[in-house]
């Protein structure tokens, strides 16, 4: 069986892990961290659980200012997505790529509402609707920014474009390149913008909307489709592909786009719950309690290595990664004992993220814990810290429950092999002791 999926069915998954598309998805969505992380400082500010402090906020008018820089920072995801991906395609297929990520982005705007209706019944056209360039509009992002780079691309590979002579500065030469792409590109999203219109009385990013990403989103917030996200980065993982970073890529769009559907409950003034809305399965959701401390949260397997191991090959390993394992870093552990290519390390390494994902799971459908809203931490952030950052004493406690469980479900197998180590390093020394008796 383990030779049929490293021959068979590994290289198939590595392959499409490749395309361009993926590693597109997958890197594009990186431009967007930087603000997420900014702008989760001031949203935590802004509603700082201590309401005497939100007050002096209010009052001071400090609290708008924050708001509107969390604002331009959250509620520009989507953009930065389309620009990134796009942006990372073109680059990808060898051509220049800020002028495609550009006529991406124009796209973009052009196929989502410029109108909102006001509670009186007015119409205010001629805007960018932040709510369609947040977590509404995140899959349709991804689409344009996949679509529309392979046409842009499709032009310049084949030359059809404005050629300018040569000693013209790059920039100006590059522009020109892109203007029939642009004029192709453009007209083509007009006329789909028409149909839906004039037609059917909507707009693409709505369509999309409501026919691929709620649907989506439905399927990554039920409990198998937690398990199978879950299941999917450890599972590649054994086989030597870096199943965090695979599965992160591909489901960021998704998970991102739930953080932002929840804050959007909050920000409408409504409580955050499951009967308003509130999703489950978010970025935090698997930030912090799926891969926190690594895939497989190995938290526990550090802890046993440094205090509890006997060998000293695993002691040392311990020593060496007790400190990294809290910043997210478990590399050391996954080739060092090694978990990678191990069958003995197969179970607990992949039996701890479902576990913890039914746990939170439970946590967070109950209300134990409260459902995650859009604070963002850094993934190299230390647990309980994080956990504390986006979801409070209570989602801090619940990572404590969760690294006390992965000691446990490691020990038996960990042990085994401390065991065998042990005996080995035992024969090794007592054989050095005889050749030097001899």
């Amino acid at each position: 069986m383990n030779q049929y999926l490293s021959e068979k069915v590994i290289p198939k998954i590595v392959k499409f892990i490749n395309t361009k598309g993926v590693q597109s998805i997958k890197n594009g969505m990186v431009y967007s961290m930087p603000l997420l992380i900014i702008g989760s400082v001031f949203l935590i500010l802004s509603n700082f659980p201590v309401q005497s402090f939100v007050d002096v906020l209010e009052r001071t008018g400090i609290k708008e200012v924050m708001d509107q820089a969390y604002g331009a920072t959250f509620n520009i995801s989507a953009m930065i997505a389309v620009i990134g991906i796009s942006y990372t395609y073109i680059k990808l297929e060898g051509q220049e790529p800020l002028s495609g990520a550009m006529i991406a982005l124009a796209t973009f705007l052009l196929l989502m509402p410029s109108h909102v209706t006001t509670a009186g019944g007015e119409v205010v056209g001629g805007i960018i609707n932040k709510e369609w360039t947040a977590g509404k509009g995140m899959i349709g992002a991804i689409i344009i920014g996949l679509i529309v780079p392979v046409i842009y691309s499709w032009f310049l590979k084949n030359n059809i474009k404005i050629k300018m002579p040569a000693g013209v500065p790059e920039g100006v030469a590059n522009s020109f390149s892109a203007l029939i792409p642009a004029a192709v590109i453009i007209t083509g999203a007009a006329v789909i913008h028409g149909i839906c219109s004039l037609g059917f009385h909507t707009t693409m990013m709505e369509t999309i909307y409501k026919v691929i990403q709620t649907p989506l989103q439905g399927m990554t917030d039920s409990l198998g489709g937690a398990l199978l996200m879950c299941f999917a980065g450890p599972f590649l993982w054994m086989f030597g592909v870096h199943g965090s970073t695979v599965v992160g890529g591909i489901m960021s769009g998704l998970l991102t786009a739930n953080s932002l559907e929840n804050q959007a409950i909050l920000d409408s003034g409504l409580e955050l719950t499951l009967e308003n809305g509130g999703h489950i399965v978010t970025q935090q959701f698997y930030d912090q309690f799926i891969n926190v401390t690594g895939a497989g949260i190995t938290i526990g397997l550090a802890i046993f290595l440094c205090f509890f191991a006997k060998s000293k090959q695993l002691k040392t390993l311990g020593k060496v990664e007790i400190v990294p394992a809290f910043f997210g870093i478990n590399e050391p552990i996954l080739f060092g004992i090694p978990i990678v290519m191990n069958p003995m390390m197969a179970v607990p390494f992949v039996a701890m993220p479902l576990i913890s994902c039914v746990i939170q799971y439970f946590a967070l459908y109950t209300g134990i814990c409260p459902l995650y809203a859009a604070t963002q931490v850094p993934w190299t952030c230390p647990p309980i810290i994080s956990g504390f950052l986006v979801g409070g004493w209570r989602s801090a406690l619940l990572q404590v429950v969760i690294f006390i469980i992965s000691f446990f479900v490691y020990l038996p197998f960990i042990r085994k092999i401390d065991k065998i180590d042990l005996e080995q390093e035992q024969k090794a020394s007592s054989g050095d002791d005889d050749d030097d008796d001899w």
